[in-house]
């Protein structure tokens, strides 16, 4: 195995600089996965801001990304069941890069049939989505409204409340033009906001009781008007805040209709609940990636060295779906 690879580098400009550095190795209950396909998320431009020292950022250099695919290349002691060669994908920091080490714990198995710039475009979205909809218990047969349901994670979200039983599901986006896509990956009813009222949309489409569950991505009055929309003893978890992280909510609804009120982020700190998550992708939601009732949805598929090209393709907000850095070449 060489001693360097190549990593898209954060901290020396208002890009990713594609760089050599070392290739880590796998400590005691870790495996080092050789990736061949990285995907962008929402964190990764504000971090990638932050650290710009041209514009008054940090300066701090560090290997970006948090979403791969590829297969295992080597084994730490006490690294569970993982052997070399094995198929996987996973969100884990500093995944840009041809080389990275996770803990076992987090590894995800990458389903059958998924070339790994396919199969990137998941292991986020699923964590999260069917986290949060533990966390919700969420039962089949109930409804769920997915806000930002255009976005990478949205979009799987759908598709991961459908797959396990959700009898309807509603999804909004601000573009009219998306109305097909989310159809596509099974949204019942499209709620384009800007256009309609979030929460009369909902209470329409759902005889006026609202929804059981809401997987809110979008914050701000997006947050607020999801409370009303909500059936009574319904649960509300917020993931994202597109629009910002403050918002001014109504008690009353609330209160009256005796909501539950989560916030998740499934981070790295708390290795214990990710292991948890992870491993509860496994009886259900990754059966349903292989059978096809998930599937990644991709925007485009970048070369690692052209980094700059990366950065400002996903600045333009023009994307749909997944952007993914090719890292096999």
């Amino acid at each position: 195995m060489t001693d360097t690879m190549r990593a898209l580098i954060a901290g020396r400009g208002p890009d990713w600089v594609l760089d050599d550095v070392p290739v880590p190795r796998p400590g005691p209950g870790q495996v080092l996965v050789r990736v061949r396909a990285a995907a962008v998320n929402n964190a990764d431009l504000p971090l990638l801001a932050a650290a710009d020292p041209t514009a008054g950022g940090h300066g701090d250099e560090f290997v970006a990304g948090y979403e791969y695919a590829g297969e295992v290349a080597a084994v730490g002691a006490g690294a569970g069941h993982w052997r070399v060669g094995d198929p996987v994908m996973g969100s884990i920091p500093s995944s840009f890069a041809e080389f990275v080490v996770a803990d076992h714990r987090f590894v995800v198995p990458r389903p059958a049939g998924l070339a790994p710039h396919e199969a990137v475009a998941l292991p986020t979205g699923l964590l999260t989505e069917h986290g949060a909809l533990t966390v919700a218990g969420f039962r089949p047969g109930q409804s769920v409204l997915v806000t930002g349901a255009s976005t990478g994670i949205g979009l799987v979200g759908v598709q991961v409340a459908k797959a396990l039983g959700a009898s309807r599901v509603i999804g909004t986006t601000r573009s009219p033009d998306k109305r097909d896509l989310l159809t596509s990956v099974g949204v019942d009813d499209v709620v384009v906001t800007g256009e309609q009222d979030l929460t009369g949309a909902v209470l329409t489409a759902t005889g006026g009781e609202g929804v059981d569950v809401v997987l809110d991505h979008v914050g701000g009055r997006v947050f607020a008007d999801c409370l009303p929309a909500t059936r009574h003893d319904g649960h509300v978890v917020n993931i994202g805040r597109l629009a910002g992280p403050a918002s001014t909510v109504d008690l009353d609804a609330l209160s009256y209709r005796h909501l539950s009120v989560h916030g998740v982020s499934f981070g790295f700190t708390r290795a214990q609940e990710t292991a948890g998550v992870v491993a509860g992708l496994l009886p259900e939601v990754l059966p349903a990636v292989e059978r096809g009732a998930v599937r990644p949805v991709l925007d485009r598929v970048f070369p690692v060295d052209r980094a700059g090209e990366i950065a400002a393709h996903v600045r333009s907000g023009r994307g749909t779906g997944k952007v993914v850095v090719a890292l096999d070449g």
